[in-house]
């Protein structure tokens, strides 16, 4: 063959028969070389099962199964490897033209260079100078199928093998003496090396096999990846009356209206509505608005099945808290003097921490089922205070109306606080009466007094907030009769001005008395207003409230067509960061002489405006 011819060699596939001269022998070294020994003539020196024709080398990228290197120990192919301090015998091959004899188990084994990827190539040196082809196929194709040989004119050659796995058995024959027949001549004998070779066929190969596998494995991550991604979206049809029409039957069945419902708004988003099937989508429209009290009757199903939850499950704490009481009431029996003494050192050491233990956990379930209660009294507190819109007082007495109902929100928040102080006291109580006095006994007596102490200042806190409410309703019920009154002196003096004017164009007074009449009327009322501003006025409290009415009074008249109370508390908080809008407001109404309240716009831009009216009495007057 020529030297760069490996890929057109042909090799002979014929088996390979010989007479067997020593079978011992023989059968040692095929053992030695993973092969099935000869024990007659005309038997194959490796079987199928070995070598290439009955080898699949595609198994492993068609199955992920890993192909079997037979020289691998324990694989039923080759016996495993003797231990390292044993030398290992090799015996005597004899093959049909030459014999190969072993080199000393005594000295150390010959060195290889590193395996490159994918080797299929060895390097075999030291071959005596006669030695052919033939003769190199007849020693080394029994280690597998050979595709080239490559022999050089020197005493070496480079052998490709049809599998990697060959190269381990050809690297067996390494050391070996090789001697051509039975003749002592030097250009007839030779000391084989070999070695792991480097060709660019098997580079090659390796990596078209390494990018084949990388190819599977990308395959393989993406068949995985659109077997886990969600499946994509129905296409959405085009718009027409008779599709429109099916999807008006279809908004009208509860188990396609959420298929249905978001081909009208894909619709409705590409442009489809004009004036021609605007009452087209308008039905469909309304179709869709029709399912709104069924997913409310559905919300409100399922809360109802939460709320049949929360019971069975408070009910089933409230049960084990039951048998946690008991098991501790247990270990609190056991722990008096009268069954104490008879238990022995290391029972009384378990049965103090069982004890122990069972208390913490008793402990825990019943803060667990406290607060599932106080969730409770919430809810229902806030149910409470949401059904009784009705309380609301009218707007001329907002101001003392919304403090009022503050303070019954408040009163209300401390009596349920007070509750749970109070269940939390009788647990205490019952814990006190069951266990023992103990240390934790005493420490419990001590919170137990903390909370009494607590409850009574805030009973005390919660009878001076009802002394004020009870203060601030009298305030309000004198206001109402006040106003009362201011209306009835108002309807009397319209009655006299009325029959005054009567009196006067009966008499024939002229227009002047008709006039000075009207203003004694206007001074009477003003009186009036005064009289009953300065009852219902208790006067300034502080020097921080005359402070406060100068720099309003300037502010106000600075600005003759008035402000809301925003604008004006925006200013005032620039002054003083802990005033408050209800607080200027409430001044504002104590003091009518000087701070008069308009009503100015119209629907939505109506506002309310405070203006400063303390020069418009001085010029009545």
């Amino acid at each position: 063959a020529a030297a760069d011819g490996l890929g057109s060699i042909a090799i002979d596939t014929t088996q390979l028969n010989m007479s067997v001269t020593d079978p011992t022998a023989w059968a040692t070294a095929m053992n030695n070389l993973g092969m099935v020994p000869v024990g007659l003539a005309g038997q194959q020196l490796v079987t199928d099962s070995i070598c290439v024709p009955g080898f699949d080398p595609s198994l492993s990228m068609m199955t992920g199964i890993t192909p079997i290197n037979p020289m691998i120990p324990g694989m039923g192919l080759v016996p495993p490897p003797p231990p390292t301090d044993v030398p290992v015998v090799k015996e005597i091959i004899h093959c049909k033209s030459c014999t190969l004899f072993p080199p000393n188990p005594n000295l150390p084994p010959p060195s290889t260079r590193e395996r490159p990827p994918g080797c299929k190539t060895v390097f075999v040196g030291g071959l005596p100078e006669n030695a052919t082809e033939e003769i190199i196929q007849e020693v080394f194709e029994q280690c597998g199928d050979i595709t080239a040989i490559r022999k050089s004119k020197k005493n070496f050659c480079h052998i490709r093998f049809a599998e990697e796995f060959m190269v381990d058995k050809a690297i067996y024959l390494s050391g070996y003496r090789m001697r051509l027949g039975s003749s002592t001549d030097k250009k007839d004998s030779g000391r084989l090396h070999v070695d792991f070779a480097q060709a660019r066929d098997d580079f090659y190969e390796w990596e078209c096999k390494q990018r084949m596998l990388a190819r599977e494995e990308r395959h393989r991550r993406k068949m995985e990846e659109d077997r886990l991604r969600p499946p994509s979206p129905p296409a959405i049809m085009h718009y027409s009356e008779h599709e429109a029409a099916l999807l008006a039957e279809k908004l009208k069945d509860d188990s396609k209206f959420s298929e249905a419902i978001t081909v009208l708004l894909t619709w409705i988003e590409r442009g489809e509505v004009n004036r021609r099937s605007a009452n087209q989508f308008y039905s469909m429209v309304q179709s869709a608005n029709s399912h709104v009290r069924r997913l409310m009757n559905e919300k409100a199903a399922h809360e109802q099945e939460m709320e049949q939850a929360k019971e069975s499950f408070k009910n089933a704490l409230t049960g084990i808290l039951t048998q946690f009481e008991q098991i501790v009431a247990v270990f609190n029996a056991s722990t008096r003097q009268k069954a104490w003494d008879h238990f022995s050192k290391a029972q009384r050491k378990n049965i103090d921490i069982w004890r122990k233990h069972s208390e913490e956990l008793r402990n825990a379930h019943s803060e667990q089922l406290m607060g599932i209660r106080r969730e409770e009294e919430m809810e229902m507190s806030d149910d409470d205070s949401g059904d009784n819109p009705s309380k609301k007082l009218r707007v001329d007495d907002s101001a003392l109306a919304a403090q009022a109902y503050a303070i019954k929100e408040e009163n209300d928040s401390l009596r349920w606080q007070l509750d749970a102080y109070r269940n939390e006291v009788e647990l205490l109580k019952q814990e006190k009466g069951q266990l023992f006095r103990t240390e934790e006994s005493l420490t419990k007596d001590q919170q137990l007094q903390f909370l009494q102490q607590t409850m009574q200042g805030m009973q005390q806190q919660l009878l001076s907030i009802q002394e004020e409410l009870n203060n601030k309703k009298s305030e309000l019920e004198q206001a109402k009769e006040e106003q009362t009154h201011t209306q009835a002196m108002l309807k009397v003096l319209q009655e006299q001005l009325k029959s005054a004017k009567e009196l006067a164009e009966i008499n024939g007074h002229d227009e002047s008395q008709a006039n000075e009449i009207n203003v004694l009327t206007v001074a009477l009322v003003n009186q009036d207003r005064e009289k009953n501003s300065e009852k219902r006025s208790p006067g300034l409290k502080s020097e921080k409230e005359a402070l406060l009415i100068g720099i309003i009074s300037t502010f106000l008249h600075v600005h003759p067509f008035g402000a809301n109370i925003e604008y004006l508390w925006s200013y005032m908080q620039q002054l003083d960061s802990r005033i408050s809008a209800n607080e200027i407001e409430m001044l504002l109404m104590r003091l009518p002489r000087m701070f008069k309240q308009e009503f100015t716009g119209v629907g939505a831009t109506l506002e309310k405006r405070w203006k400063f009216c303390a020069f418009e009495g001085i010029k009545t007057i």
